[in-house]
């Protein structure tokens, strides 16, 4: 079985936000939405203070609480762990974003091509669909990887298979410390942190 993951190396981001342009870029997304975002944050003390860049959006979680809480069904999970929302069942009701613990969740009215629903990161699914129809390898083939991860200049974001031993995702969560953001929550977000090399 499929589960596509998304890891970022804290160790590798420089806090460019050129992952936020492309995918601004590639869905079209309204001024005050940011499916992919950076947060920066002062982590340690004085004098040992450093600067960390967080990469955020969607985890699309084995247990999504936004799709839990949809009245109309319109986010649902596919097998292959993309949470996704389907804009003509969509209501617009926004329990999704009040719902999210990640913050992942927009709903405007400005947005032309998905105007008064909720929107959000979706691993760029078409990218992936349209990939793999083509015999491309999503996380190893451009044509088929998530536009954020393609326009890494620090090479810091990866996308593949978790459950494949030997995907490229595979491989840095085996070499590598790594957490998951607000994985207490028990939502068991898809999207991995790496800090350390494993010991």
């Amino acid at each position: 079985m499929t589960r596509w993951a998304m890891v970022a190396d804290l160790r590798r981001c420089v806090g460019c936000q050129t992952c936020t342009a492309a995918c601004r870029q590639a869905n079209a997304t309204t001024p005050g939405v940011q499916w992919r975002r950076v947060l920066d944050m002062e982590v340690g003390e004085y004098p040992e203070v450093k600067r960390a860049f967080v990469p955020v959006g969607c985890m699309h979680c084995d247990d999504p609480p936004c799709m839990h809480v949809c009245p109309s069904t319109a986010t649902r999970k596919r097998a292959d762990g993309i949470v996704t929302i389907d804009y003509d069942l969509c209501i617009g009701c926004a329990y999704c974003a009040v719902a999210c613990p990640y913050q992942a969740r927009y709903r405007s009215d400005e947005d032309e091509k998905r105007p008064g629903v909720a929107t959000k990161c979706t691993f760029c699914v078409e990218r992936i669909d349209d990939g793999l129809a083509k015999g491309l390898k999503p996380g190893v083939d451009p044509e088929a990887t998530p536009a954020c991860v393609n326009s890494c200049i620090a090479n810091a974001l990866h996308f593949g298979d978790a459950e494949d031993p030997q995907s490229n995702i595979s491989q840095l969560l085996a070499d590598n410390r790594h957490f998951r953001m607000h994985e207490e929550l028990g939502t068991g977000p898809n999207f991995f942190y790496l800090w350390d090399k494993a010991p």
